[in-house]
């Protein structure tokens, strides 16, 4: 322990999506003292402190990262308001089967209808409505004609239902990105019993006899001991499990390899990684629709996708989707065009993969980072590949519509559904939505890290509250739902007090 330990009722490490709604809600008890600390910088709640990336809503901002020009599927942000800084603004809602299948793990609370109250507070509190009309491209307008035409209902893509196509719920305003932090924590600042902790990064938690005594953290070239009653780990898909194997919990076998000792030997800590894997099929835009983009971003107005199909494979249950068909037309995301160019085409991604990944460590050292391997497309039975030739087919079908075929025109080559595994791999991407890490489960499931209420096995102290226990990936972006979770767990330990 250092000299100037600081104790607090309740300490939430991880100032992302989840944190800051855990540090808001439980801090809104008078009693209840709450310390949230973030690796990242705390921007403040002055819109005019914070870049201009960071707050527009039209780009994907890839500063405030753990790494620059890291592979798309290990970027993770790193300041407060986490992931919600730096994603496209867009939340949808999973389906029935998916809550079904984390009540099986998870318990009762875990269902649609339990969690529909913390949907709505997360939708209130975070601002979101519909994309206003002027926000539409011709591509994305036309994109909505296609999906009609291919014979998909409109749906509401912020609750549950079926596949259909719809427009995602925004967490923008007039371009502006509305992240977590501002969502949540402005109305919670001036609270005197919260505190904000930011570019802190919490090297390890100190765990004896099954309970947490600290959390080493490292501040302004300095080790702090921050000290509490309960740890809410809030670190993401990447970092909670990391910073619970250098605390000494997670496989054995492993800890032990790189000099950690072994606190409770929970093989699934980093185990079940899952993310949602797709693949982008360029198309070539006509001189109309690049100078139809032009005009639209000389308006201000120019955003790449405004609208999403949810459709099923032939292996989806019947009432449900596992593919998200995503029609783009804009800026490329990865390099440049020149002036008056745009990228266009059409992307299908595996919502429900049964493919798992792994992160590891390398060091026990904080600064070093995880060894993350998505695992896409490596299940045995050959599901996820089946599922994405599948997507593919039907992003040429919607490619071929009268909507979109006079904007753009199909690339040369063979139709991305009938190229082979290999290359399918090889031109694969990810839609960012990793979860899964820190598995909820039954007592009987020797893989689960956490039970239905977060509460780390092995423990009396220790919660994780993130994307990483949710055991399955939902049909859907992974904003809402998380958000979601964490305004319900939030509930439940207010309630334990």
């Amino acid at each position: 322990m250092t000299d100037d330990a600081i104790g607090y009722d309740t300490l939430v490490l991880g100032g992302g999506v989840a944190g800051c709604v855990l540090a808001a809600r439980l801090s809104e008890d008078p009693d209840r003292t709450v310390c949230l600390v973030e690796a990242g910088p705390d921007l403040g709640p002055d819109r005019n402190t914070w870049p201009d990336g960071v707050l527009n809503a039209r780009a994907l901002p890839r500063e405030e990262v753990w790494e620059r020009h890291a592979p798309a599927h290990r970027i993770r942000a790193r300041l407060l308001g986490g992931s919600s800084c730096i994603n496209g603004c867009w939340n949808t809602w999973g389906s029935e089967a998916d809550h079904a299948a984390w009540a099986r793990r998870g318990g009762p609370r875990w269902t649609a209808t339990a969690m529909e109250p913390y949907r709505l507070a997360a939708l209130s509190q975070m601002g979101m409505s519909q994309a206003p009309e002027r926000e539409f491209s011709p591509w994305s307008t036309s994109a909505l004609a296609a999906a009609a035409e291919l014979g998909y209902s409109q749906v509401d893509m912020g609750t549950p239902g079926g596949p259909g196509y719809g427009t995602p719920l925004l967490n923008a305003v007039d371009g502006v990105r509305h992240n977590a932090a501002f969502a949540y924590l402005d109305e919670a600042r001036p609270r005197p019993n919260l505190t904000i902790i930011g570019n802190a990064t919490v090297e390890r938690l100190d765990i004896r006899g099954g309970r947490v005594r600290g959390a080493l953290v490292e501040t302004d070239g300095r080790q702090r001991t921050l000290l509490a009653d309960s740890y809410l780990l809030a670190c993401g898909t990447f970092g909670s499990p990391a910073l619970l194997m250098r605390s000494g919990i997670g496989p054995a076998n492993h800890l032990l390899d790189l000099g950690i000792r072994s606190e409770a030997d929970l093989p699934g800590v980093g185990s079940n990684l899952v993310d949602q894997p797709g693949v982008f099929v360029p198309l070539q835009p006509t001189d109309e629709l690049n100078a139809a983009l032009a005009a639209k971003e000389a308006d201000g107005d120019l955003y790449v996708s405004r609208m999403l199909v949810r459709a099923a494979s032939e292996l989806c249950p019947v009432g449900s989707w596992d593919l998200h068909i995503l029609p783009v037309a804009g800026p490329p995301l990865f390099g440049k065009l020149p002036p008056g160019q745009y990228e266009a085409g059409i992307s299908a991604f595996v919502m429900n993969p049964a493919s798992r990944g792994t992160v590891r460590l390398t060091s026990a050292d904080s600064a070093t980072p995880p060894q993350i391997d998505p695992g896409f497309l490596t299940d045995e039975d050959g599901h996820d590949l089946a599922v994405l030739r599948s997507g593919l087919e039907i992003v040429q079908r919607m490619a071929a519509t009268t909507a979109l075929k006079s904007l753009a025109a199909p690339v040369q080559g063979q139709p991305a559904h009938h190229l082979s595994d290999q290359d399918l791999r090889a031109r694969l991407g990810t839609y960012w939505h990793p979860v899964g890490t820190c598995a909820m489960g039954t007592a009987d499931d020797p893989l689960a890290v956490v039970d239905g209420e977060g509460r780390v096995r092995g423990t009396t102290n220790l919660r994780v509250v993130d994307a990483s226990v949710l055991p399955t990936v939902p049909a859907a972006n992974t904003q809402l739902p998380v958000l979601a979770a964490a305004e319900m767990l939030a509930d439940l330990i207010r309630g334990e007090r």
